[in-house]
C-alpha cells in the first residue's frame, strides 16, 4: 500500500489569492499592469513577472532493481516519501522596439521551504525524485529583429515551443523551465496559404535541471493552416549531442501532422454545440552523428473526439516503437509530462517501446475559469504482448482574471510488469504578469 503523507502545500501569501474580494483584486492588478509595462517610452518594453509556489508528494511503492519483472528493492533502500514545497520567481526586462530590434533578459531561480526530496542535485538520493533543483540561473537572453516583412529573428538563450511540445518544447510544468542558446527565424504569412515557417540552429540546451547539454542541432517545422480543418505540418529535427553523456540522445527525425485540437474548444463544428476533433501524426527516427547504435523506429499518434456542451471527450492512442537499448523512439527535448501518463513512469521510452492507449474528459465551470480534466491510460510494449500498467490522472485549475492561478493535480500508476506503483500529488498558485 502506498503511504498516505502529506504537508501545507502552499504558504499563506498564496493561499490568500482565493480569498480577496473581485474588486480588490481587480484594483491591485491594474495597478501592478500599470507599474510594470512601458507605456511613455515605446512598443511593448515591460518588466515581467512570474511567481510560481508549489506543493509536490511523490509516493513509491516497492521500487524494483531494474524497470521490467526486477525483484523489489530491499525496505531499507526502498526511496522515502518525497515533499517538496518550492517557490520559482522569473524576473524578466523586455526592452521597447527600436528599429525592429526588441531585447530580453530573464532571471529564474527556485527556493526550497522544504526540500525533503532528491532533486538529482542536492545529494538527497534517500528519497523520491522531484526534479526541481534550488538553482539561480540565466533563463533568457536574446535578441530579436522584426524588420524583414513577416518574419521574427531571434537569437540567443530563448524558449522554444513547437506544435504540441512533443519534440521541441520548454518542459514548462517543471519548475526551472528548459531553455535553448539558438538562431530562430519564423516566417508568418497568413496570405499565403496560412503558412508558418520556423527554421533554426540550436548549439546548447539548458535543462530543466540546469545542465548544459552541447548540441548541433538544425530544426525545420512548417505549418500551414487548412481553415477550420486544422494544421497540416512538416517537420524535421536533427539532435546531434556533443558531449559523451548525452550521445545516447542522438537522433534525426521526420514526421508529419495533422491536428484540428490544440486547446480546449478547438473544434470542427457540426451544430452550435457538437464538434469533432482529431490528430493524425507518423514520425520516423534514426540514429545521427554520435548516436551509439544503428536504428530506425516510428512513432503514430492518433486522436479522435467530439465536444457537446461545452464538455470533451477523447480516445486516443500514442505509440513510440524500440528494438532494444538505445533503439527507441525518443523525444529528448520535448514537454514529455504532457504525455504519456503525468506520473512520468514513462519520460523515456521502454526497450521494448511503449504503446499508450487513453481516454480524456474535459469541461470548463464558471464562465472557463474553472477547468476539470480526467484521463485514463493502458500501457503496453509496442506490440502490445507486455502490459506495462494503467494510470488515473485528475486535475483541476482556477484563474482570477488573466494573471492568478491554482491549481491541483494528483496521478497514480499502477504498475503491472514495469515499474513500480507511484502516487503524485500537486497544489499550486501562480502570479503572471
Amino acid at each position: 500500500m502506498l503511504k498516505q503523507q502529506l504537508k501545507n502545500p502552499l504558504s499563506a501569501v498564496v493561499l490568500s489569492m482565493s480569498f480577496m474580494s473581485p474588486v480588490a483584486m481587480a484594483d491591485m492588478t491594474q495597478d501592478i499592469e500599470d507599474a510594470l509595462n512601458f507605456y511613455h517610452y515605446g512598443k511593448n518594453g515591460a518588466v515581467k513577472v512570474d511567481l510560481n509556489t508549489r506543493f509536490e508528494n511523490v509516493n513509491q511503492d516497492n521500487v524494483r532493481s531494474t524497470a521490467l519483472n526486477g525483484n523489489a528493492l530491499a525496505a531499507s533502500k526502498q526511496p522515502v516519501t518525497a515533499n517538496a514545497v518550492t517557490s520559482r520567481l522569473r524576473l524578466g526586462l523586455l526592452s521597447p522596439v527600436y528599429h525592429g530590434i526588441q531585447g530580453y533578459a530573464e532571471y529564474q531561480g527556485l527556493y526550497a521551504m522544504d526540500a525533503d526530496y532528491n532533486s538529482s542535485l542536492n545529494g538527497k538520493s534517500q528519497y523520491s525524485a522531484i526534479k526541481d533543483p534550488y538553482v539561480n540561473e540565466l533563463d533568457q537572453l536574446w535578441l530579436s529583429y522584426a524588420g524583414v516583412p513577416d518574419t521574427l529573428i531571434k537569437g540567443g538563450r530563448q524558449r522554444i515551443k513547437l506544435d504540441d511540445d512533443r519534440f521541441i518544447g520548454n518542459v514548462g510544468w517543471r519548475q526551472i523551465e528548459q531553455t535553448y542558446d539558438s538562431v530562430l527565424i519564423t516566417h508568418n504569412n497568413q496570405q499565403l496559404f496560412g503558412l508558418t515557417l520556423n527554421a533554426g540552429y540550436i548549439g546548447n540546451v539548458k535543462s530543466f535541471t540546469s545542465t548544459n547539454q552541447s548540441i548541433n542541432a538544425p530544426l525545420l517545422n512548417v505549418n500551414y493552416k487548412l481553415g477550420d480543418y486544422g494544421n497540416l505540418v512538416a517537420y524535421g529535427y536533427w539532435l546531434g549531442y556533443t558531449d559523451p553523456a548525452y550521445y545516447a540522445n542522438s537522433n534525426k527525425t521526420f514526421g508529419l501532422r495533422l491536428s484540428n485540437y490544440q486547446k480546449h474548444g478547438d473544434a470542427l463544428k457540426l451544430t452550435d454545440n457538437l464538434g469533432v476533433l482529431y490528430t493524425a501524426e507518423w514520425g520516423i527516427q534514426s540514429d545521427y552523428m554520435n548516436s551509439p547504435q544503428h536504428y530506425t523506429e516510428n512513432r503514430y499518434n492518433v486522436m479522435g473526439g467530439l465536444t457537446a456542451f461545452n464538455v470533451t471527450l477523447q480516445g486516443a492512442m500514442e505509440q513510440k516503437d524500440g528494438i532494444g537499448k538505445n533503439k527507441t523512439f525518443i523525444t529528448p527535448l520535448g514537454t514529455n509530462h504532457a504525455f504519456q501518463g503525468w506520473a512520468d513512469i514513462f519520460l523515456v521510452t521502454p526497450d521494448n517501446g511503449i504503446r499508450d492507449v487513453f481516454g480524456t474528459l474535459t469541461t470548463t465551470l464558471d464562465k472557463g475559469s474553472v477547468a476539470l480534466t480526467g484521463v485514463y491510460h493502458d500501457f503496453y510494449n509496442d506490440t502490445g504482448s507486455i502490459h506495462y500498467g494503467n494510470e488515473w490522472d485528475f486535475m483541476v485549475t482556477k484563474k482570477f482574471g488573466k494573471h492568478y492561478s491554482l491549481l491541483t493535480s494528483y496521478a497514480y500508476y499502477n504498475a503491472d510488469h514495469f515499474d513500480t506503483d507511484t502516487q503524485k500529488i500537486w497544489v499550486s498558485g501562480n502570479i503572471s504578469f
